[in-house]
C-alpha cells in the first residue's frame, strides 16, 4: 500500500507563487506514475498535473505554462511549483499515485487547500 500526504497548501493572493509537495512512502516510488488533481467548492475533481515513472510530465490546459510539476525519486516526493496563481486556481489539491502498467490512480492523498485571493 502506498500512502500519500500533501503539505504546502496555503493562503496567497493573486499573482504570487506556491510550491506543493507530496510525500509518498509504502511502495517503490521509482515504479509509480504521480499525479496532482484539484477540486474547487461544487466543481468535479480535475486532473492538473502528471509525472510517468521515467519523467515524462503532461498538463491541463488551464495551467499550462504556470505551474511544473517535478519528482525527486530519492525523497519519495513529487512537487507541483504553482506560479502566477489566479482566483481561478483556489481548490484543494490531491496527490495521486498509480503504477506504471495502470491507468487508474489507486492511492491518494488527503488534500492540501490552496486558495488564491485578490
Amino acid at each position: 500500500q502506498v500512502q500519500l500526504v500533501e503539505s504546502g497548501g496555503g493562503l496567497v493572493q493573486a499573482g504570487d507563487s506556491l510550491r506543493l509537495s507530496c510525500a509518498a512512502s509504502g511502495g517503490t516510488f521509482s515504479a509509480y506514475d504521480m499525479a496532482w488533481f484539484r477540486q474547487a467548492p461544487g466543481k468535479e475533481r480535475e486532473f492538473v498535473a502528471l509525472i510517468n515513472w521515467i519523467g515524462n510530465t503532461g498538463y491541463a490546459d488551464a495551467v499550462k505554462g504556470r505551474f511544473t510539476i517535478s519528482r525527486d525519486n530519492a525523497k519519495n516526493t513529487v512537487y507541483l511549483q504553482m506560479n502566477t496563481l489566479k482566483l481561478e486556481d483556489t481548490a484543494v489539491y490531491y496527490c495521486a499515485a498509480r503504477k506504471r502498467d495502470r491507468t487508474a490512480y489507486a492511492y491518494w492523498g488527503q488534500g492540501t487547500q490552496v486558495t488564491v485571493s485578490s
